[in-house]
């Protein structure tokens, strides 16, 4: 069993949402909701070669529950480096990487995954993580605080529009790494 927390949610507009680190019992829900919330099982299969993968951090894969116990929302943070230098000064510091997040359609747009998400930022931020990098929608992650990662010179190697790339900063005070982010196998990227 998965050690953690549970944090409780409220939005008066669109329900509580019950959140926890996910159990040996949970694997076929996040399933069902990764399937759900995505056209191809590609996420789906992502989250189960994590699960496998030494990127996978015990904690930091939030389900979010409806008030019945319907598991309806998914977040996961895996272990992720961001590479600097080169030749023989290679340095890989360590990052979080947000993703997969996923959401039953039926639950969609009613604050369940912003729930999970912020639920597992908490969980990082308290296992004494800095930086959390994501490859997403512009307009919807910086409610959590992401701002655009090329401000603190980190980037993937691969092409992606520079406002899709974020980073969080729990700490400004340790110096944030500048580099090319590497992610886990499974991602194949």
């Amino acid at each position: 069993m998965t050690k953690g927390f549970t944090l409780v949610f409220t939005d008066s507009s669109s329900g509580i949402w019950t959140t926890r680190p996910e159990t040996d019992q949970d694997a076929a829900a996040i399933r069902a909701v990764t399937l759900g919330a995505f056209p191809t099982p590609l996420e789906a299969d992502l989250v189960e070669a994590l699960r496998a993968d030494a990127a996978w951090l015990p904690g930091l894969s939030i389900v979010a529950e409806d008030t019945d116990g319907t598991v309806a929302g998914y977040s996961l943070l895996t272990r992720c480096h961001v590479r600097s230098g080169s030749g023989s000064q290679v340095h890989d510091t360590p990052a979080l990487a947000l993703g997969p997040c996923a959401v039953l359609p039926a639950y969609q747009r009613r604050g369940v995954g912003s729930a999970a998400i912020r639920a597992g930022l908490a969980a990082a931020r308290a296992m004494g993580e800095n930086l959390v990098l994501v490859l997403g929608h512009p307009e919807y992650y910086p409610r959590f605080g992401f701002t655009p990662a090329s401000t603190y010179g980190i980037h993937p190697s691969f092409d992606v529009p520079d406002e899709a790339m974020m980073a969080l900063v729990f700490d400004g005070t340790p110096p944030v790494p500048s580099g090319t982010i590497v992610y886990a196998a499974p991602f194949g990227v």
